[in-house]
């Protein structure tokens, strides 16, 4: 019996002794029955303390990133597809074979697919109106690829065959696209998840080569316009999109200096707060990385794979890119942080098959020729001078 309990028993015991013995009267009901605790009358506890509640706070997200430039088709490339393949159909993944670890592993792999893919009976073709095989969208799917900008100066190159080739085998494969159409719906902002987060992804360029649209049809590509990438960044934002990114094909081909075009255009979309980041590529070589009005600003990726130079006009940097990663972190307040892009320098190996070379695990690498060694070294001397800031350490 706890305390309460027994004073409550003794207090009712000596009531009932004094009610009986004060007036020699038996109190009313009153038996002879010994009091227990089973005869008294329950008391029930009762706590003051309140219920603990439990509040849970959102964690931020991160989702990591992967951007590498032009995939530019030459003749050249295609037919060292086709000793891969044995002198029958395109095997490309092997040229993407040693990036490929630098792609795979992250959330979001973007990569820009220069040229429309050859429509169905027709053959490839290359400059200066290019169409590649559809086994390089094979390739660029295995390669760990989620999507592609394809907005450029090439879209038009083989018309609607060519654009509606294209997004029906990336349809077939899963690849994301964003910069060609088949409808005037597709060309608009679309919003995708990653990791929780929603993504938007927009492509333009700076023109078609003179070629016109396709039966007049402006809304196959996209053209370069702050006022329509704002608005349609608005449009993304409006669709509930955390983040967004820009694709811009711009820039004077071989020059690593940024054009007045790229810097007006970038200056003017970032500064309306919309855009979180800017990847550019077209000019075949790498150009400068640097925050515009806060927006990290990928200025120009290079080449991925080609087989420049091709001529005298087109230097022997054409031969180098980069492949760039960073991580993009949602807060639980809807803010967003993007980190300090890291470049992994590239080089194209026209010398033995057409491979694609991440320069700084090559140079680590035994099994690597020497003089293949020395190319790189002299690649990356030339991309250290214009992203040297930005190099992921040697590992």
């Amino acid at each position: 019996m706890n305390l309460r309990r027994l004073v409550t028993a003794v207090a009712v015991l000596t009531g009932l002794t004094l009610a009986a013995c004060g007036n020699g009267e038996t109190v009313p009901g009153a038996t002879d029955q010994a009091l227990t605790p089973s005869t008294l009358a329950p008391v029930v506890e009762t706590s003051t303390i309140p219920a603990e509640t439990t509040t849970v706070v959102p964690s931020p997200v991160t989702m990591s990133l992967a951007f590498a430039g032009d995939i530019l088709i030459h003749s050249q490339v295609w037919k060292a597809a086709t000793v891969n393949a044995g002198g029958s159909g395109y095997d490309f993944t092997p040229m993407f074979a040693r990036v490929k670890p630098l792609i795979e592993g992250v959330d979001l792999a973007i990569c820009h697919l220069e040229v429309p893919l050859v429509a169905l009976g027709e053959k490839p073709t290359t400059n200066p109106l290019y169409s590649a095989p559809t086994e390089l969208a094979w390739a660029i799917k295995g390669m760990g690829f989620d999507r592609c900008s394809t907005a450029s100066n090439h879209s038009f190159d083989k018309g609607v065959k060519g654009i509606e080739a294209t997004l029906n085998e990336f349809d077939a494969l899963g690849l994301g696209q964003a910069g060609m159409a088949r409808t005037p719906d597709e060309i608009e902002p679309k919003v995708f998840d990653v990791k929780g987060i929603k993504v938007t992804h927009l492509s333009y360029t700076f023109g078609f080569n003179d070629i016109p649209a396709p039966n007049g049809e402006t809304w196959r590509s996209a053209l370069i316009d702050p006022a329509r990438i704002i608005a349609d960044a608005q449009k993304a934002r409006d669709m509930g999109a955390n983040v967004v990114i820009v694709s811009m094909h711009w820039g004077r081909e071989t020059q690593t200096d940024l054009s007045d075009f790229q810097l007006t255009n970038s200056d003017a979309i970032t500064k309306s707060g919309l855009i979180d980041l800017v990847v550019g590529h077209h000019a075949h070589v790498v150009q400068k990385i640097e925050q515009v009005n806060g927006v990290w600003t990928i200025f120009g990726l290079s080449n991925l794979i080609s087989y420049l130079p091709t001529t005298d006009a087109f230097p022997n940097k054409t031969q180098d890119g980069m492949i760039v990663t960073t991580n993009v972190t949602l807060n639980p307040d809807g803010s967003v942080q993007v980190e300090q892009p890291v470049v992994y320098p590239t080089w194209v190996d026209k010398y033995n098959g057409v491979v694609v070379r991440p320069i700084l695990s090559d140079l680590l690498d035994p099994t690597v020729p020497d003089n293949i060694k020395a190319e790189l070294n002299i690649s990356l001397e030339r991309s250290r001078a214009v992203v040297g800031d930005f190099f992921a350490a040697a590992s």
